[in-house]
């Protein structure tokens, strides 16, 4: 008899005590219909809200399920990394635990990895967000898929189906600071997107805002591109530039026209402004590098698990 083919799905959460049980429901009934082994990885990520208490409770009840409890939060970043590294699937899919990817999308994933690819994430065409938010999130993944030196998919997040030697390759990587769908898309292997409609939360409020999109966006950009440093390369090489014809043109202003060279503070003031505001953005960029060397050299742990909870 052939063996079938096991799927690990490792689920971030964080303030998703009400979304885990729903989404074990729909997570197992979804495995079912595809005829698949399978085990369900919820990673709580130091949620403050009750999901250590409902995991303990549908473990008990399914010999599929493992939770892992983590000391505080780490990021969804680390709680992927987290799962990942204790799945024993063929393939394995990451969700986020809100039920913003919706489970039933993985049935869509598992054709086309049984065609060959060894990647398929999803593509967002639509999200239920403010409009604003959703120009802003489109926005980001256009400058981000030009700024990389890897070529990235556009509006493709976490949520993927990822074969084995993917996530093995992914297991490997000792950085620190991830950003998962950047290094998803820097091993490389045969990848393919497919499009879904991502829902609002089902339950409670998003724990993003703005602050939180801006650091996400540029933890991405910072991770995979140069071109920050690039800028304020040819932002300083201008400065230069014009710095030297206004000196030139002052000289020539004084030795031409004697009285008709600029007078007054005016233009020293501006001229330092502009000089000081050229240096004060080189310096915010190099700290964001120097931060993520900072962040790797010190070599902590990338998570920590207080407990692991399997069935019996």
């Amino acid at each position: 008899m052939k063996k079938k083919d096991k799927i690990s799905a490792i689920i971030a959460c964080y303030k998703d005590g009400q979304a885990i049980p729903v989404m074990h429901e729909r997570l197992t009934k979804t495995f079912k219909k595809m005829g698949v082994d399978y085990e369900i990885i919820f990673i709580n990520d130091g949620s403050p809200d009750n999901s250590e208490e409902v995991l303990k409770k549908i473990v008990k009840a399914d010999k599929n399920t493992v939770a892992v409890n983590h000391a505080r939060n780490f990021s969804s970043q680390m709680a992927f990394t987290s799962g990942m590294n204790i799945a024993t699937g063929d393939a394995v899919a990451l969700l986020d635990g809100d039920l913003q990817d919706p489970p039933e999308v993985i049935a869509k994933f598992y054709p086309l990895w049984k065609e060959g690819y060894d990647v398929v994430y999803g593509i967002r065409v639509k999200r239920e967000a403010p409009v604003i938010m959703q120009f802003l999130y489109k926005l980001f993944y256009r400058v981000f898929h030009k700024m990389s030196y890897v070529p990235m998919p556009l509006d493709a997040g976490d949520f993927s189906l990822m074969d084995r030697k993917v996530v093995n390759a992914l297991n490997t990587f000792p950085e620190r600071d991830r950003f998962l769908r950047g290094l998803r898309a820097w091993v490389g292997f045969k990848q393919v997107g497919v499009p879904y409609i991502r829902p609002e939360r089902m339950f409670g409020k998003t724990t993003n805002n703005l602050y939180r999109n801006f650091n996400w966006a540029t933890k991405g950009i910072f991770s995979f591109s140069y071109v920050p440093l690039q800028i304020v390369t040819l932002v300083s090489l201008a400065t230069f530039v014009v710095s030297v014809l206004a000196i030139a043109a002052q000289i020539a202003a004084r030795l031409v026209w004697p009285d008709s060279a600029p007078k007054g503070t005016t233009t020293i003031l501006i001229v330092v402004l502009f000089i000081g505001s050229v240096q004060l953005l080189s310096i915010s960029v190099l700290g964001e590098y120097i931060g993520k060397i900072f962040e790797e050299v010190k070599q902590r742990p990338r998570y920590i698990v207080k407990s692991i909870l399997r069935h019996g």
